[in-house]
């Protein structure tokens, strides 16, 4: 299962990857847009420093990061949790967030449609974070992490690890 991203060539806009969901959808991680490696690969969290996969094996007790990127996502699938990002489309050269120029948001209001038991949406970083309150207003369950991006050193593993947890609390 590879999502390859798509690109405009005349406008410049890269595209994100396609939503990991379905209807048993109960929890949805969303972060901001994929970064270059994550592209290029046409995976979720592919940057090798990235630590999305690390910290999620240690909350869902297996062993995510050794297993083919297809198994994960059937894996997080089985265990009603889903992975997309906020931005659908935007310019950026690199991976930083703050390099994100004419950002197109995703359709997040049709998830409550294509997931309704979505119960928790919880954001991987400050700028996917910015969606929450539209979340709350429709009576979700909203949940900050600090961001699992190796640009974000502000936190150690252990730190990070401790708040991801709530994903499944």
């Amino acid at each position: 299962m590879k999502n390859l991203p798509d690109k405009d060539t005349r406008s410049g806009l890269l595209g994100g990857l396609s939503p990991v969901l379905d209807s048993t959808t109960r929890i949805l991680i969303l972060g901001s847009f994929p970064g270059v490696a994550s592209l290029a690969a046409g995976q979720y969290y592919a940057h090798p420093r990235n630590q999305f996969w690390p910290l999620l094996a240690d909350v869902l007790q297996q062993p995510l990061a050794a297993m083919p990127y297809p198994e994960r996502l059937q894996y997080l699938l089985s265990q009603g949790i889903g992975l997309w990002d906020v931005i659908d489309s935007c310019q950026r050269r690199g991976s930083l967030d703050s390099a994100i120029r004419d950002a197109r948001a995703n359709d997040l209001v049709r998830l409550q449609s294509d997931c309704p038991q979505l119960r928790r949406v919880c954001f991987n970083g400050k700028t996917s974070a910015k969606f929450a309150t539209e979340f709350m207003a429709c009576g979700i369950d909203t949940l900050v992490l600090p961001s699992s991006s190796p640009a974000n050193a502000m936190s150690s593993f252990a730190q990070k690890l401790a708040h991801w947890r709530g994903i499944i609390a």
